[in-house]
């Protein structure tokens, strides 16, 4: 682990396709994230508050994508495990859901947190495809969606994050079809509408750098946001707190990139058109 994560014992390993976040929870606001968590006490237990819910307690939190939530914590620091939807099959959730929330709960708990003593102290070198992240935190790797090749194109587009803001109609370009057979084609093949999606894969890019000491209204620019207050709003909605608020509290964040999703060159399983 490097200088930054050393003491405090933060770290994140940021895929394309996963993300493992080991740190500072951060006051207990609503936010709306567009992947899959699964929340683990690092100590004590967890307070999960959803709309129309019973607040739950325990070692281990689930919450589906685009769910608003609440997550609390004994303790200052969590774990927290993202999933991105579109590339596991659907229903994939729904079983893993029921499986950690089920009799096997605690076994996922001491894995997760296993992983967590393992990244302390042997972090992943180079690339780690998705296949090992799944079985380092649920001891199998997550079925694979099968996804269209003309919105696995859309998707390297949106990934890119420069040049020219990303649209439906470039894409739909692209893709040689018309924008709302597009929209269409996308929100049918990752089950995500394309602006939904775009949104936030921009906020979840943010996390790239936030450990970094950054001009905040620079790289909101960078990044695609057309301005501060738009930048500010995302970001809360997303995470429940605002842009300064997350780097200030990932200063002694060490953080760890990998390049590949999966073991093909593009990271995506693709059907022809």
């Amino acid at each position: 682990m490097d200088d930054k994560g050393r003491e405090s014992g933060h770290l994140m390993l940021i895929t394309p396709e996963r993300v493992f976040y080991a740190g500072l929870l951060g006051r207990p606001r609503q936010r709306c994230s567009g992947a899959f968590h699964v929340y683990v006490a690092i100590r004590g237990g967890l307070r999960l508050a959803t709309e129309g819910a019973i607040e739950d307690f325990g070692e281990l939190a689930v919450v589906p994508p685009n769910l608003r939530h609440t997550i609390a914590s004994d303790y200052r620091s969590v774990i927290c495990v993202l999933i991105e939807p579109e590339t596991v099959c659907a229903g994939a959730f729904d079983l893993l859901a029921r499986r950690l929330s089920g009799t096997e709960r605690q076994v996922f708990v001491d894995r997760i947190r296993a992983a967590y003593e393992q990244l302390q102290h042997q972090p992943c070198g180079g690339d780690i495809v998705s296949a090992t992240f799944d079985i380092m935190c649920f001891g199998e790797a997550l079925p694979r969606r099968t996804v269209d090749a003309r919105v696995v194109q859309a998707i390297a587009q949106i990934g890119r994050f420069s040049g020219d803001p990303v649209t439906a109609a470039s894409c739909a370009a692209e893709a040689g079809l018309s924008v709302s057979r597009f929209l269409h084609l996308f929100k049918q093949e990752t089950g995500i509408p394309f602006r939904s999606f775009r949104a936030w894969k921009r906020a979840r890019h943010l996390l790239h750098f936030a450990n970094q000491d950054l001009n905040l209204a620079h790289l909101a620019q960078e990044i695609g946001y057309p301005d501060s207050t738009h930048f500010s709003h995302s970001i809360r909605r997303f995470y429940g707190l605002k842009p300064r608020a997350i780097f200030s509290g990932s200063r002694d964040l060490a953080i760890y990139r990998s390049g590949r999703a999966n073991a093909g060159d593009s990271g995506w399983t693709q059907e022809a058109g």
